[in-house]
């Protein structure tokens, strides 16, 4: 009973590891501010990338908590949506970074302009600095697209 279990198991665990090995990568689609590499191979990150009918946006930044920064924040994020014909009522999920809570709270209505009253799942985070190390705001967010 031993070996038949032994022998039986063996070529489940062969034919499991021969199936992850054949499995095609996920499809990727990128973009990246209109560079033809579709990424920063410098700093090694893409603006966008989708996945599916998910679109992943990386963080966008501004320098200055103020209504210009952050109305320029999201309108970049905005121009990324635009990329793949969707709006702000396709995001289901925000990530703000911010070095002021408090004075991000006070610029909130600049935020909420950009979701005509459609809000996200969201997620504020206050944080000592960001990787620009004079950057006061990044956001991020994940959008999906409509089924049909």
């Amino acid at each position: 009973m031993n070996r038949l279990f032994f022998i039986s198991s063996f070529f489940i665990l062969s034919f499991t590891v021969a199936a992850q090995q054949t499995k095609a990568p996920i499809e990727k689609e990128k973009w990246h501010w209109g560079n033809p590499n579709k990424q920063d191979t410098s700093a090694g990150y893409a603006q966008t990338l989708r996945v599916g009918d998910v679109l992943y946006i990386s963080g966008t930044v501004t320098t200055e908590l103020s209504e210009k920064g952050v109305k320029q924040v999201y309108a970049g994020l905005e121009r990324s949506l635009k990329q793949y014909g969707l709006t702000y009522q396709h995001v289901v999920k925000e990530n703000l970074y911010t070095t002021d809570i408090e004075a991000m709270k006070q610029l909130n209505y600049v935020r909420k302009q950009f979701y005509k009253g459609d809000f996200p799942a969201a997620t504020w985070v206050q944080i000592v600095r960001l990787y620009m190390s004079d950057a006061k705001l990044e956001v991020e967010l994940i959008a999906h697209f409509p089924k049909g």
